[in-house]
This record gives structure tokens, C-alpha cells and sequence, in this order.
């Protein structure tokens, strides 16, 4: 595999310039037009800048995108995206439509603003021909801006900016070489991407779903999520103002043991719950970078069946880079002031009280426990079958490690630990690891413990 050559925001801007065959129009809203100041900065802009146009005013950009209830939103920039390249298209096509690849570049942003302290985010899209004369494609991005200062922001914005026009006419056979392009110039925290997504007839072999993956497996974001139909959403959206349920695992495969995992949960949890909440409700099934990674590489196909076997039993999926409990919580909470509730096994639980897992904080392990339970969080735990002393272990029952009993007790006085129900005691007889080994000895008794709606998946892994 070729490495990339990692260019400058200059040297970029320059490519796309000196490149006779990419015209394009800019509209930038929220933080200047730092990504069309750009192509102004190099030399000869001439041959990639139409047009660039920043409509502020709110009712200016009623005027031209149409009326909208956020103007930071994947909508807006939609609108703007398809006004745009519409109008650079009609004029300029009949002159060098046969020669050019026209693209539109838009954004809107919510940047720092004055006493500001809010939450700074936008949306970044192209519209782009892959070849002259053909219908055009979408690629869109949204980020979050985390530098304190609307200068350091715009910055960050006119480059992340730059990145992606670049990567969309030089990068867009790889999606490990795009992904990591995106944050080329940028400095280390300054920006975070969590979404990506690809569409249009030239893309409609892409995997949006691998697109979430890989950025998280690039750093560029600490999870990324995709709904039950595999569209990948942005964090806000799918999570703004609703109760979650979150089961963490590897799902490999995914058992009938998860899904009453989440059926005892639930009902526990709605019990406490109105009935709007309840209504708004998301389940969530999440599985974390270490439990795709083998030898230090992630199998694409292991992840898509994984996903493919939870989105036909309707979840939606969320991929991060968090271990640790405390900061998938914390992950969440940002998002969501509503109730969540995290489902884990009696296993897990006792994994909470290792020092490996709060080794990076000054607090240890009760520290871990704090940022955990911060934000009025619960750990609904469901039982296991102990082989040896062929004993259920509960959280009634369950023995913290010495020095910690006390405060676990305090916990479960305190309902941050909360003991669900098995509704079928059968299903602990097995775990994911020994069902896998019988899928890969050919034994035919896994389907028992499978889903019948994840079984087509399995079977495709078996024939590969």
C-alpha cells in the first residue's frame, strides 16, 4: 500500500487551482469564508473560484436557500449545496460543461461568538461531478470546533475546508486516505469530525457505515453512530432530548442473550420513566474499538455482519474508542439531559473495580466512579450463572472486591446500580465466545442461541 504524501493547506489549494478540469462555487455562513480565503491566498484562483457569496443575514438567506428552522443544519446546507451548484451549472455548462467537473462548496457554522459559550458545530458539504457531464454526487461532514477563540476557529474551518474539497477530487478511492486528510494542518483537539457521509449515483457503492467506522478508527472523533436503517447520523440529532438505553458488547455474534438483556432493562427502566420519555426512547447497541480490532487491524466484513445483524433486529449502533464506562457516559451526556441507563453483565461489573481502567486519572478508581454516575447515569445489571458454584449471581448478591463493598452497597441504596431480571435463565449457559467456536466447528446448535433475524448473517460468514 502506497503511503500518502501529506501536503500543506497550501499546496492543496494550489493543486485544485492549477487544475483546469475543477471549477466550483463557494457560500459559507457562521465564520467568514476562510475556505474560499484560502484559494484567494495562492496563486491563480482564477481557475477554481466562480463565485463565493456569504449570506449572513438571515432573511437574505431565506431569500436564496428558502426558510429554515436552523440554519446550522444538514438541511440548510442541503439547500445551499443544491442552489448553488444548480445555478453554476446552468450558466457555465453550455461553455465548458464538457471539459469541467463543476463542484459547490458550502457550510454553515456556529463559531465562537461574543461572551459566547455555546456549543460550536457545523456542517461542510461538496456537490461534485465525478466526470464532466455526469450527475452530480454529495459528500458531507460535520464537525465540532473546540479552540476557545472564533480566530483559532475560523482557521481550523478554512481548513478542514480546504481538506475536503481536496480529498473529494484526490483522495475519494480510499476512505482511509480521506478520512485521515481531513485533519491535515490542523492542530492536535482543535477540531472534531463525527459524521461523514457519501451519496449520489457515483458513490452507491459506498458503505456509510465503514465512513463512521473509520473515523473513529482515525482519531478523528471518539464514536460515531448509524441508525437501524444504516444511515449514519450526527450525535446531536439522534440523541437531542431522549432517554437512552445502551447495551455495550461485542456482539460477535450477536445472542438471543442480548436481546433479553435489553427486554429486562427496559422494563425496569420504564418504570421509572413518563410516558413521552418513554415514547422518545432509543436503544443503542455499542461496540467499542477493542472489541474489532484484531492484531491491530479491523476486518471490515466481521463489522458490516455485526452491524447488518443488529440492524435487523432494529438498533441502532454506535462505534467508539471509549473502554473505559466513564466516558461513553460522559459521551452521552453530552448529547441528552433525559435518563440513561448503561446495561451491563455481572462480569463487567467487576471489571469497573480495576485499577487498569483509571490508571490515566488522578481520582482512580472512585474518581472512574464519579465521572461515571456524574450526570444521573445507571448501571442495570443482569445476572450470571456461576459453572462452578452453579450459583446466579445478582447485584443483590454480588461481592465487590475487598475495600470496596461498603461503597458498593452505597451504590445500590442510592439506585445507581440497579439489579434487573433473566427472563429466560437458559440463555446464560453460553456465552459469545463458546457459541463462536461452534459457528466455526460447523455445529449447528448455534442457531438456537442466534436471533433468527441475525442468522442470514451468520451464514454469510461462513461462507466466506
Amino acid at each position: 500500500m502506497v503511503e500518502r504524501k501529506q501536503l500543506s493547506i497550501y499546496e492543496k489549494a494550489l493543486a485544485i487551482n492549477l487544475n483546469p478540469r475543477i471549477y466550483g462555487v463557494f457560500a459559507e455562513i457562521g465564520a467568514g469564508q476562510e475556505t474560499a480565503n484560502w484559494f484567494f491566498r495562492v496563486s491563480g484562483s482564477a481557475g477554481t473560484v466562480a463565485k463565493t457569496i456569504s449570506a449572513y443575514d438571515m432573511t437574505m438567506s431565506d431569500a436564496l436557500y428558502g426558510k429554515a428552522n436552523r440554519y446550522v443544519s444538514q438541511e440548510r446546507l442541503h439547500a445551499m449545496l443544491e442552489y448553488e451548484y444548480a445555478l453554476l451549472e446552468k450558466r457555465l455548462s453550455p461553455t465548458r460543461g464538457t471539459e469541467t467537473t463543476f463542484f459547490s462548496f458550502c457550510n454553515t457554522v456556529r463559531a465562537r461568538g461574543y461572551k459566547d459559550s455555546g456549543e460550536c458545530h457545523g456542517w461542510l458539504g461538496v456537490r461534485l461531478q465525478l466526470k464532466p457531464g455526469t450527475e452530480p454526487c454529495e459528500i458531507v461532514l460535520h464537525i465540532r470546533l473546540l479552540d476557545e477563540s472564533n480566530a483559532d476557529q475560523m482557521e481550523a474551518l478554512g481548513k478542514v475546508g480546504v481538506n475536503l474539497i481536496h480529498a473529494a477530487f484526490y483522495h475519494r478511492e480510499s476512505l482511509v486516505d480521506f478520512v485521515e486528510s481531513l485533519a491535515d494542518g490542523l492542530t492536535t483537539g482543535s477540531v472534531e469530525v463525527d459524521m461523514l457521509r457519501f451519496s449520489g449515483e457515483g458513490f452507491r457503492y459506498v458503505d456509510n457505515r465503514l465512513c463512521a467506522l473509520q473515523l473513529v478508527q482515525s482519531a478523528l472523533t471518539d464514536a460515531a453512530m448509524f441508525n437501524e436503517k444504516g444511515e449514519v447520523v450526527q450525535a446531536t440529532d439522534a440523541l437531542y432530548k431522549r432517554a437512552i438505553l445502551l447495551l455495550r458488547g461485542s456482539f460477535n455474534p450477536v445472542l438471543k442473550l442480548h436481546l433479553d438483556m435489553i427486554r429486562q432493562a427496559r422494563t425496569a427502566f420504564f418504570n421509572v420513566m413518563s410516558e413521552d420519555q418513554k415514547a422518545r426512547s432509543l436503544e443503542i447497541c455499542e461496540i467499542s474499538m477493542n472489541n474489532l480490532l484484531r492484531d491491530g487491524t479491523v476486518d471490515h466484513e466481521d463489522f458490516i455482519d455485526r452491524a447488518d445483524a443488529l440492524q435487523a433486529l432494529g438498533k441502532t449502533v454506535l462505534i467508539s474508542r471509549s473502554a473505559e464506562f466513564h466516558r461513553i457516559a460522559s459521551y452521552l451526556s453530552r448529547y441528552t439531559t433525559e435518563p440513561i441507563a448503561i446495561v451491563l453483565s455481572i462480569g463487567l461489573l467487576n471489571e469497573l473495580f480495576k485499577e487498569k481502567w483509571s490508571a490515566n486519572l488522578a481520582g482512580g478508581v472512585l474518581e472512574s466512579f464519579g465521572r461515571l454516575f456524574k450526570n444521573g447515569v445507571q448501571l442495570f445489571v443482569y445476572p450470571w450463572h456461576n459453572t462452578h458454584s452453579m450459583e446466579l449471581v445478582t447485584a443483590e448478591n454480588f461481592k465487590a472486591p475487598k475495600n470496596w463493598q461498603h461503597f458498593y452497597q452505597h451504590l445500590m441504596q442510592n439506585e445507581r446500580i440497579i439489579p434487573v431480571g433473566v427472563g429466560d435463565p437458559s440463555l446464560l449457559a453460553n456465552t459469545g465466545r463458546k457459541i463462536m467456536k461452534k459457528i466455526k466447528e460447523g455445529d449447528a446448535s448455534w442457531q438456537d442461541w442466534v436471533p433468527t433475524e441475525a442468522h442470514a448473517m451468520v451464514e454469510r460468514k461462513l461462507k466466506s
